[in-house]
């Protein structure tokens, strides 16, 4: 009897004719389900078969109040009957405009200036230029260098792959991008034997000092994800590296750029991460969390003093000549502004401390698993470091594919787990319950163990 249209195995063999999905080799959907999905409902996921799969990792860390929830969703709608898209080049409209007030009001205080792009990506790629360009429009022509963490991800386009040291994604293209200079990354698990994690922020600062003495006269900027790194693998670290990096990006005379594309909006126990270290960047980049999951967009924040390096008659040259075709986009700006007015009228980051205790109790006794080398903790980010032995953290030859047998059971049980290699992580939408962290924790252990032996 053939499967209805609509089911998971037809969709699936529609899908693998024609689509070609990210950050996959396909080869692997030979063994490895493809999952249609037909509807979400808050932090779970239904796909064509009727099965349900808690959302563990907000689907790529966007998801931050549930799948449709009906408030954005309500909000969406009524956009769409009033305006869809605009021309964002001498036009402008109000939930653009209104959503720019709203971000400046919310950030850290300096961050004047608001320039929409369509995605994370986008949004490193118009600091990074717009970082260069600065300089140059200060007569500085000679800065053309970007310091990024080893360990550092910040996208797959050209530019934000230039400033990432992620060789899985990095090392294929290398010969076509810019190449940084590396500060050692403080990441927390890479400290010293009795270090603590504000000592290991202080040793780094050091070499980063360092790394400025020799070639700040090059530099443009510093580009870090403040607090986690997050495709890195979920490299934490101490707040008081933010405070010594601003104060060297001042001392040297070079930008500081913070990604928050994945740790803005509340998933570090701040609204934004950088709120712990009391620090102002020079440009900060927003987007996932920005729509609550539901659109493509990003905001790119920065000062007024990089905006009048700008201003200037048409003659002088010295426009930021970049643009999307759906920069500003109505849609997108309005879905922002309610999942801002959410964050303004519910006690979110209350919330989510009480879910980010529940879920570090739960973890806690994985400290002691024999191929646990690291159980690390950032607000509503967890992750756990899997190695092949825990005394000398030697990790699991990466070809195993460790991480995707956590994958593969926790579709098994109905639970969407995106392991980064060996390193099991954990971010839901804030609208998870603790009996769904609960679940969560307990299909990772039992993940884990399937994992690390045979």
């Amino acid at each position: 009897m053939s499967k209805p249209a609509s089911s998971n195995a037809a969709l699936a063999t529609r899908d693998l004719k024609h689509l070609w999905h990210p950050c996959t080799q396909m080869h692997d959907h030979e063994s490895v389900p493809m999952v249609p999905i037909v509807r979400g409902e808050g932090a779970w996921l239904v796909d064509a078969d009727g099965r349900r799969y808690l959302d563990g990792i907000s689907s790529w860390w966007t998801n931050l109040f549930g799948h449709t929830n009906p408030r954005i969703a309500a909000a969406l709608a009524e956009q769409a009957r009033t305006l869809e898209h605009v021309i964002f080049a001498g036009f402008t409209h109000a939930p653009a405009i209104e959503l720019a007030e709203e971000l400046v009001r919310v950030t850290p205080p300096g961050l004047d200036r608001v320039f929409y792009a369509d995605n994370g990506s986008a949004a490193i790629e118009v600091a990074l230029k717009m970082s260069f360009h600065y300089w140059l429009n200060q007569g500085h022509g000679e800065k053309t260098r970007f310091i990024a963490l080893s360990g550092s991800y910040h996208g797959e386009t050209l530019g934000a792959l230039s400033v990432s040291d992620v060789a899985l994604y990095r090392k294929t293209y290398a010969p076509l991008l810019l190449t940084p200079f590396l500060a050692p990354s403080p990441d927390t698990y890479e400290g010293e034997p009795g270090e603590s994690p504000e000592q290991t922020a202080k040793r780094r600062l050091a070499e980063l000092r360092a790394l400025l003495e020799r070639h700040a006269h090059e530099t443009c900027a510093v580009i870090v994800e403040p607090l986690v790194q997050c495709a890195g693998g979920m490299r934490m670290y101490h707040p008081s590296y933010l405070a010594g990096l601003r104060a060297l990006c001042d001392e040297f005379a070079v930008h500081f750029i913070a990604d928050e594309i994945a740790v803005g909006f509340g998933r570090t126990g701040s609204l934004f991460a950088c709120e712990q270290a009391d620090v102002t960047p020079d440009f900060m980049c927003l987007s996932k969390g920005l729509t609550g999951g539901f659109l493509p967009l990003s905001a790119v924040l920065t000062t007024t003093g990089v905006y009048e390096a700008f201003y200037a008659e048409y003659s002088a040259g010295k426009a930021f000549l970049h643009s999307h075709s759906y920069t500003g986009n109505p849609l997108a700006c309005r879905v922002a502004l309610e999942t801002l007015a959410i964050f303004r009228d519910e006690p979110v980051l209350e919330r989510n401390r009480q879910l980010a205790t529940h879920l570090a109790r739960r973890l806690e006794p994985l400290r002691d698993h024999p191929h646990v080398a690291d159980v690390r903790q950032t607000g509503m980010i967890a992750a756990i470091e899997l190695v092949a032995d825990k005394a000398s953290r030697r990790p699991f030859p990466a070809d195993e594919r460790r991480g995707l047998r956590v994958y593969l059971h926790g579709l098994q049980q109905g639970v969407l787990l995106r392991p980064l290699g060996n390193v099991v992580y954990f971010m839901p939408p804030y609208v998870v319950t603790e009996a769904e962290i609960d679940l969560l924790v307990d299909t990772a252990i039992a993940g884990i163990e399937r994992a690390v032996t045979g």
